[in-house]
């Protein structure tokens, strides 16, 4: 009887731990403070420091090994971080000088603060022991990597000095780079921290393992000496000039070209933002990753765009991401020319209002141009997109979205089909307060000219996850008939369900730190044909997560596909597999990735089975080479052999990708990334120099090359640009 009264003891508390409330002091003052990395000066030793930081990994029940103390001091423009971070030694992995960097694999010290305490938005800020600067938004409550938004750049400073044991970061944030409530007391905070010497990741917060490490459900309190104000945020004008030089190989066109124009930010009462562009480029943008796409639809990639990244979520997160995406914002900019190509579309101006009304309600109001290129037969449109948010209980919104996109040409080749397309959508999002549970609840109806019926999408997804248990289910309707011009929506006239089980098991002794195994199911349904079934899968897994940080994962899939239109698995331009045909196939992948901490590291993965009518091989693997802090070296490669039957095509597909990143210092940095595709028949070269001579001022050097290579190896299109942009304070 005692040890089980004991052992619910033990439980009750661990349990509370997970619930507990802590804060840390913010002082006001009015004396200067110098960025250095030193904190002498006095006034940093006159205030407690958020201590007492948790292991997140390996566990999440003890006080981490090597602590981290967070002192806050702030005036009427800036806050002030000053940190201590220890460590068993002096041996820290910096894998580069760039800034932005990811945490995985690296030391860093992460900041997040909620400063509007609604626990579905934060601000991060981080560095490392080399004194690179990162800074992020975290959006969605932090329960998915897709809120993890890199790509946003603000002016802030930091300094970093190591010493024996430990190292400092000195900071200082000013406050119009962020958004809150005038007269605010309290923000919600977090800190996070990697040790790669002691193998630790450590939280302010305790965190369960269960969850992700940025999750916005486990903060404590920063509370302030006095109110905040309302500090003066000036207008940033950001100006450009681009000169391009290229040459079309296939129709033999030199282009030269000079182009002109820029972006302003307005902050509005320190809550909002108002951003406007005028002729905006993106070429210094970092390209896409080509994909070997198998499947027989459209997949999407992350948006990296600066001008549509903040409150990015605001716009993008209704709906679902993979089946019914009202507004993706790549649709704007792209177009399908008069040859059927999809191709690039000039931006004229636009206008983007985002961010908070009050601490319970967002808005967001997005409106572009796109120009007419009537030789394409590519039409102008305005896009206009409206979203409202409002905070309900303790972390969970509702919204309204509105799309349009509106034709503003009177050229002869619109049809009245494509005079405009809208949409009207409320979705529902629940977060409860310790994020064991969350999920969506969304209807959606479009609006296409000469389409009255069958216009409507739905679904509920509802997400359980707690200690060693997380349960997901998900159910999407999509209409024959609905459709969004500027959203994803890759299949229609389908009802989709799919459910997942998971268990975790934490071993007491050994190398594994955690086994999770899983079940997923996932059916298809085409509701316009009685509800015929179109496809499932079912797929159990295991995967095991090492206490070295690599990790090894074992899935089996059992899946079932009936064709409603022709297609070819091969890729190959063959024989097609006939409407009507049905197909059961079954395959096994393993992967296994090794300790990214280590200076060689390297991903395996290898799926064999059948597909279709036939089988599938593919090997995928990648190296990463780090000699630290200037160079590091990757190589992506991936084959598919499809081997079908007569009188079907067998196809070998290759996907080659080396990168090279050289970081010179803090300022000066060249990318190059080289990408072969055999289903596309190129190869690509993306070289990109970067020199950021003022705080988010830059100088890019980009060339580009394209290369055919099915029956010659010939240039297709090569460009070089030289642009600069400069950062204005007004």
């Amino acid at each position: 009887m005692c040890k089980k009264i004991l052992l619910l003891a033990i439980l009750h508390v661990t349990f509370l731990s997970f619930s507990q409330e802590k804060e840390v002091f913010v002082k006001y003052i009015d004396s200067d403070i110098i960025i250095d990395g030193k904190l002498d000066e006095k006034v940093w030793s006159q205030v407690e420091p958020a201590k007492n930081f948790w292991q997140y990994f390996p566990t999440d029940t003890i006080q981490a090994k090597s602590q981290t103390e967070i002192r806050f001091l702030y005036d009427d423009q800036k806050l002030y971080v000053g940190i201590k971070v220890y460590a068993p030694g002096n041996d820290y992995i910096v894998p580069s000088l760039r800034r932005d960097f990811r945490a995985g694999g690296s030391d860093n010290i992460t900041l997040m603060f909620d400063t509007f305490n609604d626990g579905a938005n934060a601000f991060l800020f981080g560095s490392n022991p080399e004194g690179v600067l990162r800074e992020a938004l975290v959006s969605g409550g932090g329960t998915d990597l897709r809120g993890f938004t890199t790509s946003w750049d603000t002016k802030w400073v930091g300094e970093t000095e190591k010493y024996d044991g430990y190292y400092i970061c000195e900071w200082a944030i000013p406050f119009s780079a962020l958004k809150f409530r005038e007269g605010e007391t309290r923000w919600r905070f977090n800190s996070y921290q990697f040790d790669t010497q002691g193998n630790e990741r450590n939280t302010w917060i305790q965190i369960p393992q269960s969850q992700f490490i940025f999750n916005l459900a486990y903060m404590g309190d920063m509370v302030f000496e006095k109110p905040l104000g309302s500090p003066r945020s000036p207008i940033s004008v950001i100006p450009y000039v681009n000169g391009l030089v290229g040459k079309d190989f296939e129709t033999d066109e030199e282009t030269t070209d000079i182009k002109v124009g820029g972006d302003a930010k307005f902050t509005i009462g320190n809550s909002l933002n108002l951003d406007v562009t005028i002729n905006p480029d993106f070429s210094q943008v970092e390209v896409d990753n080509v994909i070997t796409n198998l499947s027989r639809f459209e997949v999407n990639l992350p948006e990296r765009r600066q001008f549509f990244i903040e409150n990015n979520d605001l716009f993008a997160d209704f709906g679902d991401s993979r089946a019914a995406n009202p507004f993706f914002s790549r649709r704007i900019g792209i177009a399908t020319d008069i040859d059927g190509n999809t191709t690039q579309n000039d931006i004229l101006a636009g206008a983007r209002l985002s961010g908070k009304l009050n601490n319970n309600f967002r808005i967001g109001l997005l409106n572009i141009q796109t120009a007419n290129d009537a030789q394409q037969e590519i039409a102008g449109n305005n896009n206009t997109v409206v979203a409202l948010q409002h905070k309900v209980f303790s972390r969970s919104n509702l919204g309204v979205i509105f799309v349009n996109r509106q034709n503003t040409s009177n050229e002869s080749f619109v049809t009245p089909d494509e005079e405009y397309n809208r949409l009207i959508g409320l979705d529902y999002n629940l977060a409860n307060k310790d994020n064991s549970w969350n999920g969506k609840f969304f209807i959606h109806k479009s609006f296409t000219p000469n389409t009255t019926s069958n216009d409507f999408s739905g679904g509920a997804r509802l997400e359980y996850n707690r200690n060693n248990w997380r349960v997901l289910t998900s159910n999407i309707f999509v209409g024959e008939n609905f459709n969004s011009d500027l959203g994803f929506i890759p299949r229609k006239d389908i009802f989709r369900s799919f459910n997942r089980v998971e268990r975790l098991i934490f071993p007491k002794s050994g190398k594994i730190n955690r086994h999770i195994f899983s079940l997923g199911t996932f059916f298809v349904f085409r509701p316009e044909l009685d509800f015929q079934k179109a496809d499932h899968t079912f797929a159990p897994r295991w995967q095991a997560e090492f206490k070295n940080t690599s990790n090894l994962s074992i899935t089996a899939r059992s899946r079932y596909t009936l064709l409603f239109d022709g297609f070819d698995p091969s890729r190959s331009d063959g024989l097609e597999l006939a409407a009507g045909t049905e197909y059961y196939y079954e395959s096994v992948e393993a992967e296994y990735r090794s300790d990214m901490r280590s200076i060689f590291s390297y991903n395996l993965n290898t799926t064999y089975g059948e597909f279709f009518n036939g089988d599938l091989l593919t090997l995928r693997g990648g190296i990463n080479l780090r000699l630290q802090p200037h160079l590091v070296f990757g190589l992506n490669a991936r084959y598919d052999r499809i081997d079908l039957p007569d009188p079907f095509s067998d196809n070998d597909i290759w996907l080659i990708s080396p990168r090279m990143e050289v970081t010179f210092n803090k300022s000066l940095f060249w990318n190059t990334l080289i990408q072969y595709s055999s289903l596309q028949d190129n190869l690509g070269i993306n070289s990109r120099l970067q020199w950021r001579f003022a705080p988010l001022s830059d100088l890019f050097l980009v060339y580009n090359d394209n290369y055919f290579t099915d029956n010659v190896f010939a240039p297709r299109v090569r460009s070089i640009n030289l642009k600069v942009t400069y950062w204005l304070y007004l």
